[in-house]
């Protein structure tokens, strides 16, 4: 089919930006334009403080570890996510705990982090998969009754929203990703935010080598790493933020024009309190006996069409190789996790990126159809 929308995309904002920083004698991680972009960022998920990193995975073992987390101590995180959710709670030595999802938000149940709650249960990682958040007023409350601390792994929910307000604000902090296939991305970037001063600057620390405000460039008090983000990242993300609600809303505009309804076929369910989705992926699952295809059938129909799309992850986290070659974990059931994997697809947000009649074509074949008519 024609050219599809491209993703990541530029404009001169980044290159004036950009300009800025080249010319300036600091390229590194200590010019202004980083706390500028940290601050920004901050403010626009309704957050106080903001500490950028090198990547999405450091931010999350950065937050763990301003959270205490170590040995002894257990995670709660769902059953299907990027690895990182689990590998960082896994490097600390602490134990991550995986639960069922909800068959069709693909996002943490409550009713089984309740479950998995015990004397050692340090935090409970919200992931907010594929953009919508994750039932919000349930896991705040849980966290509240059990003492656990939530946080979320908010990689995709740049911009999203439960009831009015932004993800990462919920918890005591929150990770971001700006890689290369996020909504905003600089190629590689990362950002916790929290609303506790004090953790900000525990982070900032850690992931600053162990420097501390007021002392001299080399006192360290921690045994900390160096973790900063470049100033050439900031500047990139900076301009992406910029037009972070323009492109919310035109993915907002043309998703209507590409959800196809069609036995057998359900999109990802997203809560009436999800006021807000930055549609970061266009999620399903696929009943072979109503649809008429199998979904690895439906992707490859899609793939042959020039379509991309993902048949999903190929395992539950938990079913990595390093958790079943004996890392430890703790493992709930997880059937709505495993039948996800067997029936579930992705498609990038890349495809809502384009005029309506690019959204209306994308959808002719999703729904069966090629360009010259039915395709059976």
């Amino acid at each position: 089919m024609s050219e599809l929308p491209s993703w990541p995309v530029s404009t001169n904002r980044e290159r004036e930006l950009l300009d800025q920083v080249l010319a300036s004698p600091q390229w590194g991680g200590f010019n202004p334009i980083i706390g500028e972009f940290e601050q920004k960022f901050a403010a626009y998920q309704h957050c106080a403080h903001g500490v950028a990193a090198v990547n999405g995975t450091v931010t999350l073992e950065m937050m763990l570890v301003a959270a205490g987390i170590g040995p002894g101590d257990e995670v709660i995180v769902p059953a299907i996510s990027f690895v990182s959710t689990a590998s960082a709670v896994s490097r600390l030595g602490a134990t991550p705990v995986f639960v069922d999802i909800e068959p069709f938000t693909f996002n943490m149940d409550p009713a089984q982090v309740r479950l998995a709650v015990t004397a050692k249960t340090k935090a409970i990682l919200a992931v907010h998969f594929g953009g919508p958040l994750a039932d919000m007023d349930a896991l705040v409350a849980l966290a509240g009754e059990t003492g656990a601390m939530l946080l979320e792994d908010a990689a995709h929910a740049h911009g999203a929203e439960w009831k009015g307000q932004r993800a990462g604000s919920f918890g005591l902090a929150s990770s971001f990703s700006f890689q290369n296939g996020k909504v905003m991305t600089a190629g590689e970037g990362g950002i916790v935010l929290t609303n506790d001063a004090a953790f900000a600057e525990r982070m900032r620390s850690f992931m600053n080598q162990g420097r501390r405000p007021g002392y001299s460039f080399f006192h360290h008090f921690e045994a900390g790493n160096n973790y900063r983000m470049s100033a050439l990242h900031a500047a990139v993300l900076l301009a992406q933020l910029e037009r972070l609600d323009e492109q919310i809303d035109l993915r907002a505009r043309n998703w209507p024009l590409l959800k196809v309804e069609r036995p057998g076929l359900r999109w990802q369910e997203v809560p009436a309190a999800v006021n807000r989705n930055p549609w970061y992926l266009l999620l399903g699952r696929i009943s072979a006996e109503e649809f008429g295809e199998t979904r690895d059938e439906f992707c490859a129909r899609l793939q042959a069409s020039g379509i991309p799309v993902t048949p999903f992850y190929p395992h539950t986290l938990y079913q990595n190789p390093m958790y079943v070659g004996g890392l430890p974990h703790r493992v709930l059931p997880c059937p709505n996790a495993e039948a996800c994997v067997r029936d579930a697809f992705w498609m990038p947000f890349r495809l809502l990126m384009g005029g309506e009649a690019e959204t209306a074509r994308i959808a002719d074949v999703v729904r069966g159809r090629t360009l010259q008519g039915e395709s059976k």
